[in-house]
């Protein structure tokens, strides 16, 4: 493993992962497919410790997204309750490290001792600064839009909003976060090469790694290899890069 200190001004501020590959690693192995969610915990404190270690504020987990509910109900279940169970006996590690847990997604979906936990941990850990954990549960990039659309439609319907006046910032003012940067850098494990209706208005310019690691087998060593790699890379955000320009 490579430990040459990466360049400070070259880390992400914001990192999000699309965690993928639970139930694949635990079908290879021959285990039900909550196991492969179980060993994946495991992956989000390597991942939580490798942003701390680095210094990366803000930490984006696909976590559950709107289209899982139609999985079979007995692994929504046992990921619902793997959830609550990190919520009540992990959250010390949010204080311990001063981490702030927030949630983007339809909350009022989750169940009501998931939605219970989650709240009392956000209100916890709410003066936190140093780091964000965010969550993205009963998520979609199509649904969390289709919110921000019809709130402006609602301010517009009432006269708070003219239509003229729409623009980007309007449209980013109204999503699940909007005081949270867009992500620098997305993850997504597994070789899966898509999105999968995330942060579909948040990635426009970020910076893409995708790994054949399944989730379960993700460390500190694949995490940092995603961020070496982020810091070679020359972002142009649309502009043409200085070799271009000589």
């Amino acid at each position: 493993m490579n430990t040459a200190p990466i360049d400070p001004a070259r880390i992400p501020r914001h990192v999000a992962v699309i965690m993928d590959g639970n139930g694949r690693w635990a079908q290879a192995k021959g285990l039900p497919r909550h196991k492969g969610h179980e060993a994946g915990a495991e992956s989000v404190r390597a991942v939580m410790e490798s942003c701390r270690d680095l210094g990366i504020k803000y930490l984006t987990l696909y976590a559950f997204s709107v289209e899982n509910w139609v999985r079979p109900k007995d692994e929504i279940k046992g990921l619902m309750q793997l959830l609550k169970t990190y919520l009540e006996e992990r959250a010390f590690e949010l204080h311990e490290n001063k981490v702030r847990l927030r949630v983007m997604g339809r909350m009022s979906d989750l169940p009501k001792a998931v939605q219970i936990g989650l709240n009392r941990v956000i209100k916890a850990t709410a003066d936190y600064t140093e780091s964000e954990l965010i969550l993205a549960l009963s998520y979609g990039g199509r649904a969390e839009l289709t919110d921000a659309v019809r709130e402006i439609a609602r301010k517009v319907e009432k006269g708070d909003l003219k239509a003229r006046k729409i623009d980007e910032a309007t449209v980013a003012s109204h999503l699940y976060l909007p005081d949270v940067p867009d992500p620098d850098l997305m993850i997504r494990t597994s070789g899966e090469m898509r999105i999968s209706n995330f942060l579909l208005w948040q990635l426009s310019y970020a910076e893409i790694y995708v790994t054949n690691t399944m989730w379960p087998d993700f460390r500190k060593d694949h995490f940092r290899a995603a961020v070496e790699d982020y810091s070679k890379r020359n972002r142009r955000f649309g502009d043409i890069s200085a070799e271009e320009q000589t």
